[in-house]
């Protein structure tokens, strides 16, 4: 045991990244611990954190002693709430996924009972796809701000802002079953209907269409930009048939491992990007090494997606 305790203290990120990426590829703890010579319950561990933080990063403490005992600083809470509330500033519990309505909910059980007998070759013609942000500082996450007094835990009363620290690129990419799409980075700018055609659905969606014919599907979500009255005549034009996506349903978009994915081997590198050129170079080259077994077990995980999320009444599933 007290060998076992060794091994997890000294266990570098690379490693970390190593062993919860390839617990993503469907490998079984047990052989996990085995290929890494450690034990069972410190990948038990290690894969717990990642699905609760959204991280395997160990984090370190400076080591400095405590100024304040515990009275203190529950004196120091007590000050502070008090001048909160006499704002009329309330604490929220964080919510780490997009809030559901019930009717949500309710959408996402219908969908996902449409889809849960499809076979691997219906999944299979599927171009799942997606747009994610990387950012050359670490402090990259989305945070929720105060509510109101008296105001409840519903959708209207959460208030969310994204924060980046640093700059960064936006990133679109498309994974099927055997094959990827380049990955495309967005220069400078928001993303509007019209780059929306002119760099993804033209370049790349299109080619897809060409090379599988009639029985190719592709699947976007619901941001703006895809909805445009300019995206969609050029996907009838083009004779591209788009899957009905459920909103507020990343979870059910095996490409979100992906940037998973991604993100953890741009933080496993021994000399990490520092410039925006970097950043780009870097993100192409680790979209180019990743294992299509990595994304064909991801795709094949629908099935199992789509029954974990009627188990739990369309609410939100683990990933």
């Amino acid at each position: 045991m007290a060998n076992n305790q060794t091994v997890r203290r000294h266990l570098d990120a690379f490693t970390r990244g190593r062993i919860i990426g390839t617990l993503e590829e469907g490998r079984c703890m047990t052989s996990v611990a085995a290929e890494f010579g450690i034990a069972h319950s410190i990948v038990s561990r290690l894969w717990r954190q990642f699905q609760t933080t959204g991280t395997a990063i160990r984090g370190f403490s400076s080591g400095c002693p405590r100024g304040t005992t515990p009275a203190d600083d529950r004196c120091i809470r007590f000050n502070v709430a008090r001048r909160l509330h006499g704002g009329g500033l309330f604490a929220r519990r964080p919510v780490r996924c997009v809030p559901l309505t019930p009717a949500h909910r309710r959408r996402r059980s219908l969908g996902c009972r449409e889809h849960r007998n499809w076979r691997d070759n219906e999944w299979g013609r599927v171009l799942f796809t997606d747009e994610s942000r990387f950012s050359l500082s670490s402090d990259s996450h989305r945070i929720l701000i105060w509510r109101e007094r008296g105001s409840r835990n519903h959708l209207s009363n959460i208030i969310e802002r994204d924060r980046y620290g640093g700059r960064g690129v936006l990133v679109w990419g498309g994974i099927m079953l055997g094959s990827r799409t380049d990955l495309h980075i967005f220069d400078a700018g928001s993303v509007n209907g019209t780059r929306y055609c002119n760099e993804i659905l033209l370049p790349y969606v299109r080619l897809f269409r060409g090379a599988m014919g009639l029985q190719f599907l592709f699947m976007d979500d619901n941001a703006p930009c895809h909805r445009t009255v300019v995206a969609e005549q050029l996907l009838e034009s083009e004779d591209i048939e788009r899957m009905d996506w459920l909103a507020r349903s990343p979870d059910l978009n095996p490409i979100e491992h992906v940037w998973g994915f991604l993100g953890r081997r741009l933080a496993a590198r021994t000399l990490p990007p520092v410039t925006i050129r970097e950043l780009r170079f870097a993100l192409q080259d680790e979209w180019a090494a990743m294992p299509q077994q990595l994304i064909d077990t991801l795709i094949l995980s629908m099935d199992r997606r789509c029954e974990t999320c009627l188990a739990v009444r369309g609410d939100h599933i683990p990933y």
